[in-house]
């Protein structure tokens, strides 16, 4: 995978609140993310940082401005390309995990291969790969219901980058977990970006996954401080 050139580009990006409340979720961001690098957004509670990870991870679009991700611009694409996007160079962790309750573990961390025809046995396997570097490998047969919040995380974990994203994005991935897991998620994205060059965006307020990025942006009343 080559590091080489952005990743991510915005440029005078502004997202509005609903018109009867008025005023700006995010007004004019511009920011560049390296491929291959640690980035973080911070800021305090209701700043616009799941706001912004949810516009670069394409889950919501812009009023106004370019975004751009792997080199090319996504502003304007259809709802079946972002997603084609997505399922295919992206992989997104959102604060409050969601599962399919009657699935187990491993079919609900590959059932994004479920269209594709691939065999179950080949699906567990890589599930069970994936679960291993977070340290949770045990709960491959499991349901999602029988986890703890700690391995529920780690789980979403797994699903997000089981197909080898390009890109991870992680919205306060370590706010909901004891200190342990936090170590052990802090541990294995510094890894991911190492290991593999890929490209992790976080959303966060824990100063271990703060430390150790390669960038840094803090959002205020949906501005990027300076």
């Amino acid at each position: 995978m080559s590091v080489a050139g952005l990743a991510i580009e915005l440029r005078d990006v502004e997202r509005r609140y609903p018109a009867e409340t008025g005023g700006f979720a995010l007004c004019s961001i511009s920011i560049s993310i390296p491929r291959g690098s640690w980035t973080v957004i911070t800021g305090r509670s209701g700043a616009g940082k799941t706001t912004l990870l949810n516009l670069m991870s394409t889950l919501d679009r812009s009023d106004r401005g370019s975004v751009r991700i792997l080199g090319a611009e996504w502003s304007g694409r259809s709802e079946s390309e972002l997603a084609r996007l997505r399922r295919q160079s992206l992989g997104i962790v959102t604060q409050q995990p969601m599962f399919i309750e009657h699935l187990t573990v491993w079919q609900n961390v590959t059932v994004g291969w479920v269209p594709q025809g691939l065999a179950s046995a080949e699906r567990r396997t890589r599930a069970r790969a994936s679960l291993e570097a977070l340290g949770i490998e045990y709960v491959v047969d499991r349901l999602p219901t029988k986890l703890s919040g700690g391995e529920q995380q780690r789980v979403a974990l797994a699903r997000a980058v089981v197909h080898q994203p390009d890109i991870l994005f992680a919205d306060e991935p370590t706010s909901n977990v004891d200190l342990e897991t936090g170590r052990q998620v802090t541990e294995f994205l510094r890894d991911l970006v190492r290991r593999t060059g890929t490209t992790v965006v976080i959303s966060t307020h824990d100063p271990d996954l703060i430390a150790v990025a390669d960038h840094r942006f803090r959002l205020e009343a949906g501005q990027v401080s300076p």
